[in-house]
């Protein structure tokens, strides 16, 4: 494949779950990309779609009894929607590593760590035992694991939750993925401990060369490793552009909220963090319009509480406001 071909493209991907309400709608039209050796932040708060979208590029979605109605996922040139279950077990793991939340979750308490991500080699490479062994100790000790050869012997309750998902980490990367996918990797973890598997990201994703979809309700993690930025509100996109760019000139009203409620940048600016007003929206009751609408400081009837708002392009990346060039005006006027 080309360089200039994007790794994982993902063009209007809708999936719906069951509900009492019948099917909901929980990502809508979903489009964005990420490149070879990239690194892509999706942000937005928990409902917003963000893991859900993840999920169903890589087909765990109908195990859970969702479904995708519709859109495409290439990766690295082979469409992943409708692929078999052998195809899609044979990419998850392989050419695509994922690490989650909360590591307790996803390591097996009866097993060391090193059996585990043996397995994995095993299981994806055919490495015989004695061999994956050592790629596994090697694993460790490429996510900062001291004494790894000995630490391989351990068992998850032995490490901490930082140690916990760093072992998480050398799992993910042990078969070399062409792409990480993390969601919400460091919210568990106390700001320091954040720090560092944030470090150790980068530092993996500069020496393998991979890409990294990095999923996350925290701008102040998107500011630390992101390249570019997809904010999702409501089961839709709502803006996504450059890193730099999102975070000096944010183009939707959702953004800049989530920027004002960030510590740093209100200490920045002078003030305390502003919380957004009122409540997530929630998929058996969209606004009509734009979905952040009835949460808009800069809302407006007619435009913004009418027909649904397209995404478009503006200001170098995508926005999705009816009114993105004139609340701008008025804040700047202000």
């Amino acid at each position: 494949m080309s360089d200039n071909t994007p790794l994982l493209d993902i063009k209007g991907l809708t999936v719906q779950y069951p509900s009492p309400a019948g099917w909901l709608t929980v990502v809508d039209n979903v489009s964005f990309s990420v490149g070879r050796n990239d690194i892509v932040c999706v942000v937005g708060e928990s409902g917003s779609g963000k893991s859900v979208t993840t999920q169903a590029a890589v087909g765990l979605v109908q195990p859970k009894g969702g479904r995708v109605t519709a859109g495409s996922v290439m990766f690295d040139g082979q469409e992943l929607i409708g692929a078999s279950n052998r195809t899609l077990n044979r990419i998850r793991g392989d050419s695509i590593g994922f690490i989650f939340q909360e590591p307790m979750s996803s390591l097996n308490p009866a097993y060391t760590v090193g059996e585990q991500i043996a397995e994995v080699v095993r299981r994806h490479r055919g490495a015989s035992r004695a061999d994956a062994w050592k790629q596994a100790v090697a694993a460790l000790d490429r996510v900062h694991i001291a004494s790894a050869a000995t630490r391989a012997h351990a068992y998850p309750h032995q490490f901490s939750g930082g140690m916990r998902q760093r072992v998480m980490i050398a799992m993910a990367i042990a078969c070399g993925p062409k792409l990480l996918i993390a969601d919400e990797p460091t919210t568990a973890l106390d700001v320091t401990i954040q720090a560092r598997i944030l470090e150790v990201l980068k530092e993996l994703q500069r020496e393998l060369g991979m890409s990294v979809l990095f999923i996350t309700h925290d701008l102040g993690v998107v500011a630390e490793i992101a390249r570019s930025v997809v904010v999702m509100y409501g089961a839709q996109v709502v803006e996504s552009a450059p890193a730099d760019q999102l975070f000096a000139a944010p183009r939707h009203p959702y953004t800049a909220g989530l920027l004002e409620a960030m510590p740093q940048v209100a200490l920045e600016r002078g003030h305390d963090p502003i919380a957004i007003p009122g409540t997530v929206a929630q998929a058996h009751a969209w606004p009509k319009g734009c979905r952040f609408n009835p949460r808009c400081v800069h809302r407006q009837d007619g435009p913004c509480t009418g027909e649904p708002v397209p995404l478009v392009p503006d200001g170098g990346g995508l926005v999705r406001c009816a009114r993105a060039g004139e609340w701008q005006q008025g804040v700047a006027a202000r």
